[in-house]
């Protein structure tokens, strides 16, 4: 088998695992881990043959893109206090104490190649946080902060990484060095990401076709992190930046096409390389047993002990922080979003798994680093440890403690928002008359289509009699659909016959078979 056709397998792998996660009620990401760790035991599987270094590039940039199109910076801006506790304070907080751990237990492990270790397995992975924890119908406040540290820590993660790396090759450290070097990072991640995403935004107008803009949005997360990397910038705040730029700037609300499309194909990017990425760290497996043959039972040891410095410094942090954000929320009266209880603390706890950037980072240790192969299977065994223990147990505790989105809170905010679509429409509809652009005998008409909008987006606004009405109009217009829909797929069927003719051409075919199909959209 060649590494072509172990793609095929993953990617094939990466669908079939979401609608079989969905069935057992376990997280895809677990799942496709599992999957890779089968395949790499398999005889006639080869070893993954990716340059460690190309792992954070390929795969990184559309996950974080992907992830931070689903949310907003306001989102971010409200939670900034419990995010900045979680992303930075809690990744220095771990790299300390993991460094500390595995300079004392390991023997001639230099302490800069401890802190290496550290910093690499001390982010929570962002795409096994969202994909477990937004399954599981958690509270929107959980997922959010869950959402905010995974996206924003690999920017402290890498940076710490890369400056024991050079510290551990060197022997020389500087504290003062390395703050620079972290501000320095994020300013011209920051400069970065606001360039390419104005850049983008205005490509974007001027392309035009939804496909084209699409094909532009796959490139724009590698430009950000490519280039925000050669300024020895961090890459995955660029593309964080550059994604929130672009969320706010184009937006157009006529763009209905555009925005199905686009959430249609980067569902499809985002479940494909999730897929990959988790695969690979099943994969690489195999490789890494084989670094520690002859002391696997030592570096075992050394390994599970880490394992628990990382999971319990995660509750010994998230327990006082915790508190302490939730007096500072009551006595304040901020926005921030904050665990209300201690059963919410430990679903928080729980959920903080590491993945692709752990492992990525782990491969990219340079040879040259003493005890190389212990500080990567040290790195695997805490990616396993807690993407497979924490992750496949993960909806058990939910349940256990009974931690449930707020539902009520969420019908409220549909509510209100249904009622000022409703209300827009209504005022829109008031200036087309007063311009007589709405001819009298229509307007009754546009009336009832007004209370339409509003009882679709949240039928709990009205009353029995209009729920009733709505409901019988609701099934007219099913009716029509159906009828519509069957006269339609008669049409495309017709078309799709005519390539059999022997004179037909096939461009035409397709020109006449698109605007049936956008027909349908209208």
């Amino acid at each position: 088998m060649g590494q072509f056709v172990l793609l095929m397998l993953v990617l094939l792998g990466a669908l079939v695992t979401v609608p079989l996660g969905d069935r057992l009620g376990l997280p895809a990401p677990v799942l496709m881990t599992l999957y890779g760790i089968v395949l790499a035991v398999l005889p006639f599987v080869p070893n993954v043959a990716i340059p460690p270094e190309l792992v954070l590039p390929a795969l990184l940039p559309p996950l974080l893109y992907a992830a931070a199109s689903r949310t907003s910076w306001r989102q971010f801006a409200a939670n900034w206090r419990p995010i900045f506790l979680l992303a930075v304070a809690l990744v220095f907080v771990t790299t300390a104490a993991v460094a500390g751990v595995a300079h004392a237990l390991v023997p001639g492990l230099s302490l800069a190649a401890a802190a290496a270790l550290g910093a690499l397995v001390a982010p929570p992975d962002p795409v096994a946080a969202t994909s477990v924890a937004g399954s599981l119908g958690l509270p929107r406040r959980l997922v959010s902060l869950l959402e905010g540290e995974g996206l924003f820590n690999d920017v402290t993660a890498i940076v710490l990484y890369h400056v024991a790396i050079a510290a551990a090759l060197t022997g020389t450290f500087s504290w003062p060095g390395a703050a620079g070097e972290l501000v320095l990072s994020g300013v011209v991640a920051i400069v970065v990401g606001f360039g390419v995403g104005w850049v983008a935004a205005r490509l974007d107008s001027l392309l035009g076709d939804p496909t084209l803009q699409i094909g532009l949005s796959v490139l724009v997360p590698y430009a950000s992190y490519v280039l925000a990397d050669q300024l020895l910038g961090s890459g995955v705040l660029a593309v964080l930046t550059t994604a929130f730029y672009l969320r706010e700037k184009t937006s157009d609300a006529d763009d209905s096409i555009g925005r199905l499309t686009g959430a249609a194909f980067w569902q499809v990017v985002d479940t494909l390389v999730t897929g990959v990425a988790f695969g690979l760290i099943g994969l690489e497996l195999h490789n890494v047993l084989g670094t520690v043959t002859g002391r696997f039972g030592e570096v075992m040891v050394w390994s599970l002990i880490v394992v628990a410095v990382v999971v319990g410094v995660r509750l010994l942090w998230l327990l006082p922080t915790a508190s302490l954000a939730r007096r500072l929320h009551q006595s304040r009266g901020d926005d921030s979003e904050t665990p209300t209880s201690w059963r919410e603390t430990v679903v928080m706890w729980w959920a903080g798994m590491r993945g692709v950037a752990s492992v990525a980072l782990a491969l990219a240790i340079p040879l040259e680093v003493p005890q190389r192969d212990v500080l990567v299977f040290v790195a695997f065994a805490v990616i396993l440890a807690t993407l497979l223990v924490q992750g496949l147990t993960l909806p058990w505790v939910v349940r256990l403690l009974g931690v449930t989105a707020d539902t009520e809170a969420e019908r409220a905010f549909e509510r209100r928002l249904a009622k000022q679509a409703a209300g827009a429409a209504r005022q829109r509809l008031r200036e087309l008359v007063d311009t007589d652009q709405v001819p009298d005998d229509m307007v009754e008409i546009f009336g009832r289509r007004l209370t339409d909008i509003a009882v679709r987006i949240s039928p709990e606004l009205a009353d029995e009699e209009r729920r009733e009405a709505f409901g019988q109009r609701l099934e007219r217009i099913k009716v029509v659909r159906r009828v519509s829909d069957e006269m339609m797929s008669a049409a495309r069927r017709a078309v799709l016959d005519a390539r059999r003719e022997p004179d037909a051409d096939p461009q035409v075919i397709s020109r006449v078979l698109r605007q049936l199909d956008l027909r349908n959209l209208s």
